[in-house]
Protein backbone atom coordinates (compact mmCIF):
# COMPACT_ATOMS: atom_id res chain seq x y z
CA UNK A 1 0.00 0.00 0.00
CA UNK A 2 1.45 3.61 -1.06
CA UNK A 3 2.07 5.51 1.92
CA UNK A 4 0.22 8.93 2.02
CA UNK A 5 2.81 11.70 2.29
CA UNK A 6 2.41 14.76 4.22
CA UNK A 7 4.06 16.77 2.58
CA UNK A 8 1.40 20.24 2.17
CA UNK A 9 0.11 20.40 -1.80
CA UNK A 10 0.61 24.01 -3.31
CA UNK A 11 -1.79 26.62 -2.35
CA UNK A 12 -2.40 24.67 1.27
CA UNK A 13 -1.54 25.61 4.33
CA UNK A 14 1.63 23.81 5.91
CA UNK A 15 0.69 21.35 8.25
CA UNK A 16 1.03 21.47 12.21
CA UNK A 17 1.64 19.45 15.05
CA UNK A 18 -1.81 19.14 16.55
CA UNK A 19 -0.74 19.00 19.86
CA UNK A 20 1.92 21.64 20.31
CA UNK A 21 1.20 23.37 17.36
CA UNK A 22 5.02 23.86 15.74
CA UNK A 23 4.54 23.23 12.51
CA UNK A 24 6.21 21.06 9.79
CA UNK A 25 9.33 23.02 9.20
CA UNK A 26 9.89 23.62 12.81
CA UNK A 27 10.45 20.07 13.90
CA UNK A 28 12.45 17.19 12.97
CA UNK A 29 9.35 15.05 11.57
CA UNK A 30 5.74 14.99 11.61
CA UNK A 31 3.55 11.77 11.54
CA UNK A 32 0.15 11.90 9.91
CA UNK A 33 -2.79 10.71 11.42
CA UNK A 34 -6.72 11.01 10.59
CA UNK A 35 -7.13 14.60 10.26
CA UNK A 36 -4.36 15.25 12.24
CA UNK A 37 -0.09 15.23 12.94
CA UNK A 38 1.92 14.35 15.83
CA UNK A 39 5.84 15.89 15.39
CA UNK A 40 8.56 13.47 16.91
CA UNK A 41 8.91 15.48 20.56
CA UNK A 42 5.45 15.30 21.41
CA UNK A 43 5.44 11.36 20.48
CA UNK A 44 8.02 10.46 22.66
CA UNK A 45 6.62 12.88 25.65
CA UNK A 46 3.28 10.71 24.90
CA UNK A 47 5.41 7.14 25.06
CA UNK A 48 7.09 8.60 28.72
CA UNK A 49 3.85 9.79 29.81
CA UNK A 50 1.82 6.26 29.27
CA UNK A 51 4.98 4.41 30.04
CA UNK A 52 4.53 5.79 33.51
CA UNK A 53 3.32 3.42 36.61
CA UNK A 54 1.99 7.05 38.07
CA UNK A 55 -1.63 6.29 39.30
CA UNK A 56 -3.18 9.41 41.14
CA UNK A 57 -5.52 6.94 43.13
CA UNK A 58 -3.03 4.24 44.61
CA UNK A 59 -1.48 5.15 47.65
CA UNK A 60 2.38 6.30 47.17
CA UNK A 61 5.34 3.92 48.08
CA UNK A 62 6.83 6.02 51.10
CA UNK A 63 10.53 5.11 52.38
CA UNK A 64 10.47 5.78 56.39
CA UNK A 65 12.32 8.58 57.31
CA UNK A 66 15.55 6.72 58.23
CA UNK A 67 15.67 5.53 54.80
CA UNK A 68 15.41 8.96 53.61
CA UNK A 69 17.92 10.46 55.80
CA UNK A 70 20.09 7.80 54.49
CA UNK A 71 19.71 8.99 51.08
CA UNK A 72 20.58 12.69 52.11
CA UNK A 73 23.85 11.60 53.71
CA UNK A 74 24.47 10.50 50.29
CA UNK A 75 24.98 14.18 49.06
CA UNK A 76 24.63 16.20 52.05
CA UNK A 77 27.26 16.75 54.61
CA UNK A 78 26.80 17.70 58.36
CA UNK A 79 23.06 19.23 59.21
CA UNK A 80 22.18 16.44 60.97
CA UNK A 81 19.30 17.79 62.61
CA UNK A 82 17.72 19.71 59.94
CA UNK A 83 18.23 15.99 57.37
CA UNK A 84 16.32 14.53 60.20
CA UNK A 85 13.47 17.60 60.54
CA UNK A 86 13.21 16.79 56.82
CA UNK A 87 12.90 13.27 56.61
CA UNK A 88 9.75 13.26 59.27
CA UNK A 89 8.09 16.43 56.90
CA UNK A 90 8.68 14.96 53.82
CA UNK A 91 7.34 11.84 55.18
CA UNK A 92 4.45 12.63 56.82
CA UNK A 93 3.58 14.80 54.15
CA UNK A 94 3.08 12.30 51.58
CA UNK A 95 1.72 10.26 54.36
CA UNK A 96 -0.90 12.43 54.75
CA UNK A 97 -1.82 12.02 51.10
CA UNK A 98 -2.23 8.60 51.04
CA UNK A 99 -4.57 8.76 53.74
CA UNK A 100 -7.35 10.45 51.98
CA UNK A 101 -6.51 8.50 48.82
CA UNK A 102 -7.48 5.15 51.51
CA UNK A 103 -10.55 6.83 51.71
CA UNK A 104 -10.47 7.80 55.30
CA UNK A 105 -12.30 11.08 55.15
CA UNK A 106 -13.28 10.93 59.08
CA UNK A 107 -10.23 12.99 59.53
CA UNK A 108 -8.71 16.04 57.58
CA UNK A 109 -5.04 16.42 58.15
CA UNK A 110 -3.83 19.69 57.33
CA UNK A 111 -0.77 20.23 54.99
CA UNK A 112 2.55 21.08 56.62
CA UNK A 113 4.78 23.09 54.36
CA UNK A 114 8.41 24.12 55.31
CA UNK A 115 10.25 27.06 56.16
CA UNK A 116 13.92 26.20 55.86
CA UNK A 117 16.66 29.44 57.38
CA UNK A 118 20.19 29.31 57.53
CA UNK A 119 23.05 31.12 55.91
CA UNK A 120 24.05 30.90 52.22
CA UNK A 121 25.62 28.07 50.79
CA UNK A 122 24.44 25.53 54.05
CA UNK A 123 22.69 23.26 51.73
CA UNK A 124 19.23 24.38 51.33
CA UNK A 125 18.46 23.77 47.97
CA UNK A 126 20.48 20.84 47.57
CA UNK A 127 18.28 19.34 50.64
CA UNK A 128 15.34 20.19 48.52
CA UNK A 129 16.42 18.91 45.35
CA UNK A 130 17.42 15.73 46.85
CA UNK A 131 14.18 15.07 48.87
CA UNK A 132 12.52 15.27 45.38
CA UNK A 133 14.61 13.00 43.16
CA UNK A 134 14.27 10.51 46.11
CA UNK A 135 10.54 10.44 46.54
CA UNK A 136 10.51 10.14 43.00
CA UNK A 137 8.24 13.68 42.27
CA UNK A 138 8.52 16.25 40.27
CA UNK A 139 10.16 19.94 41.80
CA UNK A 140 10.27 23.33 40.59
CA UNK A 141 13.45 25.76 42.09
CA UNK A 142 12.21 29.06 42.12
CA UNK A 143 13.31 32.76 43.33
CA UNK A 144 10.57 34.26 45.13
CA UNK A 145 11.60 37.97 45.05
CA UNK A 146 10.78 38.70 41.14
CA UNK A 147 6.93 37.70 42.46
CA UNK A 148 4.40 40.31 42.54
CA UNK A 149 0.95 41.24 44.13
CA UNK A 150 -1.46 40.51 41.12
CA UNK A 151 -1.50 43.50 38.30
CA UNK A 152 1.75 45.11 39.00
CA UNK A 153 4.96 44.57 37.12
CA UNK A 154 6.71 41.52 38.12
CA UNK A 155 6.20 37.68 38.16
CA UNK A 156 2.63 36.15 39.38
CA UNK A 157 2.44 33.60 42.17
CA UNK A 158 0.89 31.74 39.86
CA UNK A 159 3.88 31.14 37.89
CA UNK A 160 5.87 28.62 40.22
CA UNK A 161 3.36 25.87 39.23
CA UNK A 162 3.22 26.90 35.82
CA UNK A 163 7.19 25.66 36.74
CA UNK A 164 5.89 22.72 38.60
CA UNK A 165 3.78 21.65 35.96
CA UNK A 166 6.53 22.05 33.39
CA UNK A 167 8.91 20.01 35.85
CA UNK A 168 6.15 17.34 35.53
CA UNK A 169 6.41 17.48 31.74
CA UNK A 170 3.04 18.75 31.38
CA UNK A 171 1.09 16.03 33.85
CA UNK A 172 -0.69 17.59 35.99
CA UNK A 173 -1.41 14.60 38.29
CA UNK A 174 2.07 14.21 38.79
CA UNK A 175 2.27 17.62 39.60
CA UNK A 176 -0.58 17.67 42.06
CA UNK A 177 2.13 16.04 44.64
CA UNK A 178 5.16 17.67 43.77
CA UNK A 179 7.44 20.57 45.69
CA UNK A 180 7.93 23.54 44.77
CA UNK A 181 10.88 25.64 46.35
CA UNK A 182 10.66 29.25 47.24
CA UNK A 183 14.30 30.45 47.45
CA UNK A 184 15.15 34.16 49.13
CA UNK A 185 11.72 33.78 50.83
CA UNK A 186 13.29 36.09 53.42
CA UNK A 187 13.13 39.22 50.85
CA UNK A 188 9.38 39.41 50.92
CA UNK A 189 9.39 40.56 54.22
CA UNK A 190 7.37 43.55 54.87
CA UNK A 191 9.18 47.03 53.85
CA UNK A 192 8.27 50.01 55.68
CA UNK A 193 7.40 52.89 54.04
CA UNK A 194 5.09 55.23 52.28
CA UNK A 195 3.47 53.63 48.96
CA UNK A 196 2.01 50.07 48.40
CA UNK A 197 4.23 46.91 49.08
CA UNK A 198 3.64 45.10 46.22
CA UNK A 199 6.88 42.97 46.03
CA UNK A 200 7.21 42.37 49.71
CA UNK A 201 3.56 41.97 51.73
CA UNK A 202 2.10 42.41 48.26
CA UNK A 203 3.86 38.89 47.13
CA UNK A 204 3.00 37.22 49.91
CA UNK A 205 -0.61 37.35 50.16
CA UNK A 206 -0.60 36.47 46.87
CA UNK A 207 1.24 33.58 48.06
CA UNK A 208 -1.31 32.58 50.51
CA UNK A 209 -3.89 31.12 48.10
CA UNK A 210 -1.91 28.86 46.15
CA UNK A 211 -0.03 27.58 50.02
CA UNK A 212 -3.26 26.57 51.78
CA UNK A 213 -4.46 24.32 49.26
CA UNK A 214 -7.13 25.54 47.08
CA UNK A 215 -7.73 25.08 42.82
CA UNK A 216 -5.36 27.89 41.24
CA UNK A 217 -6.18 28.36 37.60
CA UNK A 218 -2.72 27.84 36.33
CA UNK A 219 -0.96 29.14 33.10
CA UNK A 220 0.21 26.07 30.84
CA UNK A 221 3.70 26.74 29.88
CA UNK A 222 4.36 28.63 27.02
CA UNK A 223 0.65 28.99 26.21
CA UNK A 224 -2.02 31.32 26.96
CA UNK A 225 -4.51 28.54 28.16
CA UNK A 226 -4.94 28.15 31.63
CA UNK A 227 -5.66 25.12 33.46
CA UNK A 228 -7.47 24.28 37.15
CA UNK A 229 -4.49 22.77 39.49
CA UNK A 230 -5.31 21.84 42.81
CA UNK A 231 -2.38 22.27 45.13
CA UNK A 232 -3.92 20.72 48.45
CA UNK A 233 -0.96 17.66 47.92
CA UNK A 234 1.80 20.24 46.40
CA UNK A 235 4.10 20.71 49.09
CA UNK A 236 5.81 24.21 49.63
CA UNK A 237 9.05 24.40 50.69
CA UNK A 238 10.03 28.25 51.79
CA UNK A 239 14.16 29.19 52.57
CA UNK A 240 15.79 32.03 53.06
CA UNK A 241 19.04 33.03 55.28
CA UNK A 242 16.50 35.45 57.03
CA UNK A 243 19.70 37.90 58.30
CA UNK A 244 18.71 39.43 61.66
CA UNK A 245 15.94 37.15 62.31
CA UNK A 246 18.37 35.71 65.42
CA UNK A 247 18.50 39.38 66.58
CA UNK A 248 14.31 39.05 66.82
CA UNK A 249 15.25 35.93 68.77
CA UNK A 250 17.36 37.59 70.96
CA UNK A 251 15.36 40.55 71.86
CA UNK A 252 12.11 38.34 72.52
CA UNK A 253 14.28 36.12 75.07
CA UNK A 254 15.56 38.92 76.82
CA UNK A 255 18.85 39.71 76.15
CA UNK A 256 20.36 41.81 73.10
CA UNK A 257 22.53 40.93 70.14
CA UNK A 258 23.96 37.26 69.61
CA UNK A 259 25.58 35.26 71.74
CA UNK A 260 24.32 36.30 74.62
CA UNK A 261 24.62 34.25 77.92
CA UNK A 262 21.90 31.57 79.42
CA UNK A 263 23.25 29.78 82.50
CA UNK A 264 26.61 30.61 82.04
CA UNK A 265 26.88 29.57 78.80
CA UNK A 266 27.26 31.68 75.54
CA UNK A 267 24.05 30.64 72.63
CA UNK A 268 25.62 30.69 68.80
CA UNK A 269 23.51 32.30 66.17
CA UNK A 270 22.52 28.66 65.22
CA UNK A 271 21.09 27.89 68.03
CA UNK A 272 18.62 31.16 68.34
CA UNK A 273 17.44 30.60 65.07
CA UNK A 274 16.29 26.71 66.14
CA UNK A 275 14.69 28.94 69.01
CA UNK A 276 12.53 30.94 66.14
CA UNK A 277 8.69 31.36 66.78
CA UNK A 278 5.89 32.13 64.73
CA UNK A 279 6.02 35.25 66.36
CA UNK A 280 9.80 36.30 65.69
CA UNK A 281 8.86 35.75 61.72
CA UNK A 282 6.31 38.00 62.17
CA UNK A 283 8.41 40.43 63.54
CA UNK A 284 10.76 40.05 60.83
CA UNK A 285 8.16 41.07 58.59
CA UNK A 286 6.34 38.14 57.25
CA UNK A 287 2.50 38.20 57.81
CA UNK A 288 0.81 35.88 60.07
CA UNK A 289 -1.32 34.16 57.69
CA UNK A 290 2.18 33.17 55.58
CA UNK A 291 3.43 31.92 58.83
CA UNK A 292 0.84 29.93 59.59
CA UNK A 293 0.70 28.05 56.48
CA UNK A 294 4.46 26.84 57.00
CA UNK A 295 4.52 25.29 60.36
CA UNK A 296 7.58 23.49 60.15
CA UNK A 297 10.77 25.49 60.43
CA UNK A 298 13.80 23.60 60.16
CA UNK A 299 17.11 26.03 60.92
CA UNK A 300 20.61 24.97 59.17
CA UNK A 301 23.58 25.71 60.93
CA UNK A 302 26.98 27.24 59.40
CA UNK A 303 29.08 24.55 58.02
CA UNK A 304 32.32 24.29 60.19
CA UNK A 305 36.06 23.69 58.76
CA UNK A 306 35.98 20.56 58.53
CA UNK A 307 32.16 19.89 56.75
CA UNK A 308 33.65 21.81 54.20
CA UNK A 309 36.08 19.70 53.96
CA UNK A 310 34.11 16.43 53.71
CA UNK A 311 31.72 18.39 51.36
CA UNK A 312 34.82 18.74 48.82
CA UNK A 313 35.69 14.78 48.86
CA UNK A 314 32.84 12.68 50.51
CA UNK A 315 28.90 13.49 48.80
CA UNK A 316 28.25 11.38 45.33
CA UNK A 317 28.82 14.54 43.58
CA UNK A 318 31.70 15.81 45.66
CA UNK A 319 33.28 19.26 44.07
CA UNK A 320 37.08 17.02 43.37
CA UNK A 321 35.12 14.29 42.14
CA UNK A 322 33.74 16.56 39.50
CA UNK A 323 36.98 18.05 38.53
CA UNK A 324 38.98 14.92 38.35
CA UNK A 325 35.87 13.62 36.14
CA UNK A 326 35.86 17.25 33.85
CA UNK A 327 39.84 16.17 33.53
CA UNK A 328 39.60 12.60 32.57
CA UNK A 329 37.68 13.96 29.50
CA UNK A 330 41.07 15.36 28.36
CA UNK A 331 42.80 11.61 29.61
CA UNK A 332 44.13 13.47 32.67
CA UNK A 333 43.91 12.39 36.18
CA UNK A 334 43.36 14.81 38.83
CA UNK A 335 45.64 14.72 42.49
CA UNK A 336 43.64 17.02 45.06
CA UNK A 337 46.07 16.37 48.35
CA UNK A 338 44.10 16.37 51.61
CA UNK A 339 46.30 19.21 52.62
CA UNK A 340 45.26 21.43 49.53
CA UNK A 341 41.85 20.18 50.54
CA UNK A 342 41.97 21.30 54.16
CA UNK A 343 43.69 24.50 52.72
CA UNK A 344 40.42 25.01 50.07
CA UNK A 345 38.26 24.50 53.40
CA UNK A 346 40.12 27.12 55.53
CA UNK A 347 39.36 29.36 52.36
CA UNK A 348 35.89 28.82 51.95
CA UNK A 349 35.34 29.45 55.62
CA UNK A 350 36.82 32.89 55.46
CA UNK A 351 34.64 33.85 53.07
CA UNK A 352 31.41 33.16 54.75
CA UNK A 353 29.99 31.86 51.70
CA UNK A 354 29.60 28.14 52.68
CA UNK A 355 29.71 24.66 50.42
CA UNK A 356 29.42 27.58 47.15
CA UNK A 357 32.86 28.90 47.98
CA UNK A 358 34.77 25.49 47.26
CA UNK A 359 33.90 25.39 44.01
CA UNK A 360 34.72 28.98 43.18
CA UNK A 361 37.96 28.88 44.75
CA UNK A 362 38.79 25.09 43.13
CA UNK A 363 37.74 27.26 40.22
CA UNK A 364 40.28 29.60 40.77
CA UNK A 365 42.69 27.41 41.28
CA UNK A 366 42.94 25.49 37.95
CA UNK A 367 41.48 28.11 35.60
CA UNK A 368 44.87 28.53 33.46
CA UNK A 369 45.31 24.89 34.07
CA UNK A 370 42.05 23.83 32.13
CA UNK A 371 42.77 26.92 29.60
CA UNK A 372 46.27 25.29 28.32
CA UNK A 373 45.00 21.50 28.97
CA UNK A 374 43.22 21.18 26.28
CA UNK A 375 46.06 22.00 23.45
CA UNK A 376 48.46 19.87 25.70
CA UNK A 377 49.14 16.17 24.66
CA UNK A 378 51.81 14.79 26.87
CA UNK A 379 50.23 15.58 29.95
CA UNK A 380 49.40 12.48 32.27
CA UNK A 381 48.40 13.95 35.89
CA UNK A 382 47.70 17.30 37.25
CA UNK A 383 48.88 17.88 41.54
CA UNK A 384 47.29 20.49 43.28
CA UNK A 385 48.98 20.41 47.25
CA UNK A 386 48.70 23.02 50.04
CA UNK A 387 51.06 25.60 48.39
CA UNK A 388 48.85 25.34 44.89
CA UNK A 389 46.47 25.82 47.56
CA UNK A 390 47.43 28.88 49.14
CA UNK A 391 48.17 30.66 46.13
CA UNK A 392 52.14 30.28 46.08
CA UNK A 393 52.45 28.21 42.97
CA UNK A 394 50.59 27.07 40.10
CA UNK A 395 48.89 22.59 39.93
CA UNK A 396 51.85 20.86 38.82
CA UNK A 397 51.83 18.83 35.64
CA UNK A 398 52.94 15.73 35.22
CA UNK A 399 54.45 14.63 31.82
CA UNK A 400 54.32 11.23 30.02
CA UNK A 401 58.00 11.60 30.19
CA UNK A 402 57.87 11.86 33.98
CA UNK A 403 58.91 15.00 34.09
CA UNK A 404 57.28 17.13 37.06
CA UNK A 405 56.84 21.21 35.93
CA UNK A 406 55.04 23.60 37.41
CA UNK A 407 52.92 25.76 34.90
Amino acid sequence: MQRRSARPKEGRAEPSCSFCGRPQSATRRLLPGIDAFICADCAKLAVELLSSSFDPDEPLELPVPERIKEALDEWIVGQERAKKSLSVAVYNHYKRINHRRTGRADLEIEKSNILLVGPTGTGKTLLARTLARFIGVPIAICDATPITEAGYVGEDAETVLSRLIAEAQGDLDRAKIGIVYLDEADKLARRPGPGRDVSGEGAQQALLKITEGSVVDVPLPGKKERVPLDTRDILFIFAGSFEGLSDVVAERLGRKGIGFARSGEEIPREELYRLAQPEDLVKFGMIPELVGRLPVIVALSPLSEDELAEIMVKPKNAIVKQFKRIFGMEGVSLEVTDEAVREIARAAAKRGSGARGLRSIMEDILLETMYRLPSMKDVVKVIVDAEVARGEKEPVMVFCDERRSAI
